[in-house]
């Protein structure tokens, strides 16, 4: 199973990356239907931080963004489970085929690649702040002299379209 294949399967919902039911049952080769009867078979394994339904809300907006051949059988009128990186381990205790564990082993590796990857964007994310504010202070007086020109002509050209009063010469406006 390529890593490629679990990654484009992780979503974040509710600030969390999680798994959808139909996702992971297209993965392990069952029905969505099956998996989430072996869930809720093992219900006390799957906590509120494990595994959620999504809301109405949430879907409606998952499903503007993609379509899934295999979502055309599925009722409208239920959301999907979203499982976490929790409740995905907690999947490979309740799944005991040899396609479950591969492809828990390669969802692991998918959400270990994806925190290494948050990491090394926030250490650089960090440089980049810490180097412009030490660029920003530099070069404060020349972003200052820059916005004072620019004012300078603004407001040169105000006083230019307004109107004179006072004491006129004959023939000035």
């Amino acid at each position: 199973m390529q890593l490629l294949q679990v990654h484009n399967k992780i979503y974040e919902i509710r600030g969390i990356k999680v798994m959808l039911d139909f996702d992971l049952a297209g993965l392990y080769e069952v029905e969505t239907k099956v998996l989430n009867q072996s869930v809720k078979r093992n219900i006390k394994r799957f906590p509120p931080d494990f595994m959620f339904r999504l809301t109405k809300d949430e879907w409606e907006t998952m499903r503007s963004q993609f379509v899934t051949a295999s979502q055309n059988k599925r009722n409208i009128n239920v959301t999907p489970y979203a499982f976490t990186e929790q409740g995905l381990a907690m999947l490979s205790g309740i799944l005991h085929s040899e396609k479950a564990i591969n492809v828990n082993i390669a969802i692991m590796r998918a959400f270990v690649y994806l925190k290494q990857f948050a990491l090394t964007n926030k250490e650089l994310t960090d440089k980049l702040k810490k180097l412009e504010s030490k660029t920003n202070k530099k070069f404060k007086d020349v972003y200052d002299a820059l916005d004072y020109l620019l004012q300078k002509d603004k407001l040169e050209s105000e006083q230019k379209t307004r109107v004179r009063i006072g004491f006129k010469r004959t023939g000035e406006s």
